[in-house]
């Protein structure tokens, strides 16, 4: 945005309290008006009538205001800086000034949290939606960064435009919002809308003409444990590198990583009596290949399964789940009436759970899926998830490890 916009008020000597002078102590300064002529032979060309319209009506106002018969010639004049006149000439310099830009709301790729995230704790299930809200602000706050300095920052109050000076930006937490806040990336074509809530929260909102590159960037090595009152947000740890396991084990995962290279979903089960390695295995993979590649990992335990829904923004996840047979029982069993785990084992193995409706809203229409799972044995499994097309390769690891 060019510089024409920003009027400058920096010699105010009242602007050191920000609670007596509101936006202005604060450090945000009358944003002007100025003629864009390329603007107004727009409304020269295409909107005459009106622009002549209101040309002759405040042509006509002045000239009232001047000619009264009443008052002497200096009165007169005064009266052309009354509330009512003034309040015509603004509207015209409005009329024939381009508005401020505002946010693009055509654009398909939206992101939104509430900041900060708020955590309701409760003893019945794992605080999934915590989480994964957790996440989405740390991803938001992560592209911020990777944007920088916007080229604009713009607050509208009290019928009056006001910009914040970007030299003077330090972080959007230290901003002063009243109203609603713009900003804006010209060169990525990226908005930021800040909206203020109860208590001390704000809604961030960031929209774009292409947002995934940024959300690639701003995901990378991050990992999601969902694990009761452990559930983080942090990076993905292996113990164990890929090159200390058996030879084996090492050229099964060969063909794993090229399957991950040309596939936009896969499953791979390994199983194996405990202390083989199964679960260092998936964080060597997540950690060696997967990360790397941008995927996001997500650690699930047994509530999560069941709760569980890939966040649509994300153009790659990693599912990890452990002790499948636990899991995805044989639905022929007693065990497996009173859950529906298995079923939704088998939606996340299909892709139906959230491609079976393409949401032409969302950021990302197909997502590429990879998910690991181990279990001690493949007997309780049921015969569904194994079924070909779903489980892409299996392996049992014979070696103990640990």
């Amino acid at each position: 945005m060019g510089s024409g916009y920003f009027g400058n008020d920096e010699s105010n000597p009242g602007n050191k309290n920000p609670q007596a002078k509101g936006l202005l102590g604060a450090g945000w300064r009358p944003l002007t008006r100025q003629i864009d002529w390329g603007f107004l032979w727009h409304l020269v060309f295409n909107d005459s009538k009106e622009l002549s319209q209101k040309a002759l009506g405040l042509a006509s106002d002045v000239a009232d205001a001047i000619g009264r018969n009443e008052y002497t010639w200096w009165a007169n004049i005064l009266n052309v800086f009354s509330e009512s006149t003034r309040y015509e000439v603004d509207e015209f310099w409005n009329y024939i000034t381009p508005d401020p830009p505002t946010p693009d709301y055509r654009f398909q790729d939206v992101l939104s949290v509430d900041s900060p995230v708020i955590q309701f704790v409760s003893r019945n299930s794992i605080p999934i939606e915590h989480v994964l809200n957790r996440l989405q602000e740390i991803t938001i706050f992560k592209i911020l960064e990777l944007l920088g300095r916007p080229d604009m920052i713009t607050q509208y109050y009290l019928d009056r435009y006001f910009y914040f000076p970007v030299d003077r930006f330090v972080n959007w937490e230290r901003l002063d919002i009243i109203n609603t806040v713009y900003a804006y990336w010209p060169q990525q074509q990226a908005w930021l809308e800040i909206e203020n809530l109860d208590r001390g929260r704000r809604r961030y909102t960031l929209m774009a003409k292409e947002l995934a590159p940024l959300i690639n960037k701003a995901t990378f090595n991050l990992a999601v444990m969902l694990s009761g009152y452990q559930s983080r947000v942090g990076k993905i740890h292996g113990e164990f590198p890929i090159r200390s396991f058996p030879a084996d084990i090492q050229s099964f995962t060969d063909m794993v990583q090229q399957a991950i290279l040309d596939q936009s979903q896969l499953a791979v089960l390994v199983h194996g009596d405990p202390g083989t390695g199964k679960t260092a295995w998936t964080q060597a993979v997540a950690q060696e290949i997967l990360a790397p590649l941008g995927y996001v990992i997500f650690i699930l335990d047994h509530d999560a399964v069941e709760n569980f829904v890939p966040p649509s923004y994300l153009e790659r996840i990693c599912l990890i789940i452990n002790e499948a047979d636990n899991l995805a029982k044989n639905r022929a069993s007693e065990a497996a009436q009173n859950n529906n785990k298995t079923e939704h084992i088998l939606s996340l193995l299909d892709g139906t759970l959230y491609q079976s409706v393409i949401d032409d809203s969302g950021i990302h229409t197909k997502q590429k899926l990879v998910v690991l799972m181990t279990c001690n044995t493949t007997e309780r499994i049921d015969p569904a998830v194994l079924r070909k097309g779903r489980v892409d390769f299996t392996y049992e690891f014979a070696h103990r490890f640990v």
